[in-house]
């Protein structure tokens, strides 16, 4: 079963991505995410495509130009997160057949990256707008947009969020940090699996 969750690995390094990326997908969580600004992050990408491309989703996060697009292109990703709501990126995202997801927080941003062709929304920080906020903004977006929560959604208040609309979150430190080994991972990736699926009923 697919669930709308995406593993964040910001830090990651090529030498432990795909023993940690093998972790997350036997756990259920099939979506995979690394930053660009974790060390040599178009390798770790490569990597996971070559590996995992037909069991996951695999992507770079943190894509903050239109050139990035084009390197994780090359790499076999197949997902664009952004902190930001960049249309350049987001078109050329498009243009190069992967899935882009931006960073958005008013609704101006959420309608300027959907009208530039986003897959979905990011919404982050999460914790900033909170769940009033998104219970506010769903109101006016088209329905079906796909909405994703990231940074301050995590295990501990899935239930909360959805009730607010999330169809989705973004999961980072609670999943993964530099130092953590594969089995760190392994244990934290299956209690967020069991969590999402309780709080989805």
């Amino acid at each position: 079963m697919s669930r709308p969750l995406i593993a964040i690995l910001r830090g990651v390094t090529p030498l432990e991505v795909s023993a940690i990326a093998a972790e997350l997908i036997e756990a259920g969580i099939t979506r995979i995410e690394v930053p660009m600004n974790s060390p040599s992050a178009l390798k770790s990408i490569e990597i996971l495509a070559k590996a995992y491309g037909d069991d996951a989703q695999i992507g770079a996060g943190t894509v903050l130009t239109v050139e990035t697009v084009i390197d994780v292109a090359k790499a076999g990703g197949k997902l664009v997160v952004s902190p930001n709501a960049d249309t350049h990126v987001i078109a050329a995202t498009k243009l190069a057949g992967l899935d882009s997801y931006p960073g958005v927080m008013t609704p101006t941003e959420c309608f300027a990256a959907l009208g530039a062709g986003a897959d979905g929304l990011k919404i982050f920080p999460a914790s900033l707008l909170g769940t009033h906020g998104l219970k506010a903004i769903r109101a006016v977006l088209p329905i079906g947009t796909q909405v994703y929560a990231v940074g301050g959604a995590d295990h501990t208040n899935f239930a909360e969020w959805m009730a607010a609309s999330a169809d989705g979150f973004g999961i980072g430190s609670a999943l993964y940090k530099p130092g953590f080994t594969s089995g760190d991972v392994s244990t934290r990736a299956k209690a967020m699996v069991e969590a999402f699926d309780l709080a989805k009923g």
